[in-house]
């Protein structure tokens, strides 16, 4: 009987799983873990990857593990970077819908049954997400939004929509069909990568926004970045100190990702010219990157003292 048990454990499938990765985020981490255990949709697995922390992290993970049979919680042995962290709790994963989570933001009671809902009645939608409310440091509302991000029908347009920089990729928080995420490169290791996640997925369907903020996203001093060197040292540690192409990265992946997905030629060409708004408005930041790259190759050993000031151009 313990081995049947055993069995139906490990062979269980959950309709959603929770992907929290986590790096040193003890101050709010408690709080996101009581939201996500209070969803009134149940049949759900947690899965908690810690990124090495050395703060009190991996105790409160192993408090809430130990205490519901749905968390799992993993160790790295040492930091691999927020974009691996976060891919690695997805592959992990065992739901038939993905939702990500973070360690300081909270989430509303019916906010993965309300979205699981659409997604059970709407086989088109690939992503289901919710309004927003902004919160600071204490919890306090800041504003509320609705984002209404790749709702098209067209796939094309659904790319332009959500390529535009003027939204900060809150969809990714959505729950979103597994089989279809399983499709794409997942978050690579660049600044912005996200937000080339989203638009892969869209690619594939459509997103679906309810009209109610069930999502509260946490503001504050440590996932404020004021460069992009400090953003992309959380995408992977190992690029500390080293000259790196964000935006030719991005942009050879926006590329790639329309040849990938199984589109017509027609939608694909409306695809390529759709992502020219987004050229124009990265071209001086592109440049940018190639005159660091240069400036590195002339200067190895002076590009680094002058660095900052060269990322801070716009």
């Amino acid at each position: 009987m313990k081995c049947k048990r055993v069995w139906l454990m490990e062979n269980y499938r959950p309709r959603v799983s929770i992907g929290l990765a986590v790096f040193n985020g003890e101050r709010y981490l408690a709080q996101a873990i009581d939201s996500i255990l209070a969803q009134t949709f149940t049949d759900f697995e947690l899965i908690l990857s810690d990124n090495a922390s050395t703060d009190r992290t991996q105790a409160i993970c192993r408090k809430y593990a130990a205490q519901d049979k749905r968390i799992r919680y993993y160790r790295n042995a040492e930091n691999i970077g927020g974009a691996n962290n976060e891919n690695q709790t997805f592959r992990l994963s065992k739901g038939e819908f993905f939702r990500w989570a973070a360690d300081d933001d909270v989430c509303a009671p019916e906010l993965i049954e309300q979205c699981v809902e659409v997604l059970d009645h709407n086989p088109a939608v690939v992503l289901c997400y919710t309004m927003l409310t902004e919160i600071d440091e204490q919890g306090k509302s800041i504003k509320t939004l609705s984002q209404k991000k790749g709702m098209s029908p067209s796939p094309a347009e659904r790319l332009r929509d959500l390529s535009a920089p003027d939204h900060n990729c809150e969809a990714t928080y959505g729950v979103i069909r597994a089989d279809i995420l399983r499709k794409t490169r997942l978050e690579q290791n660049y600044t912005d990568s996200d937000r080339t996640l989203l638009c892969e997925l869209a690619l594939y369907g459509q997103f679906y926004e309810i009209p109610v903020p069930l999502f509260y996203k946490r503001y504050h001093a440590r996932n404020m970045y004021l460069d992009m060197r400090a953003r992309m040292v959380w995408f992977d540690p190992s690029l500390k100190g080293k000259i790196v192409l964000p935006y030719w990265m991005q942009f050879f992946d926006y590329l790639g990702t329309i040849q990938r997905v199984p589109l017509s030629w027609q939608e694909k060409v409306k695809c390529y010219i759709n992502l020219l708004p987004w050229l124009r408005l990265r071209g001086k930041r592109m440049v940018k990157d190639l005159f660091l790259a240069l400036y590195a190759l002339i200067d190895p050993s002076g590009w680094q003292k002058r660095n900052e000031r060269l990322y801070n151009w716009e």
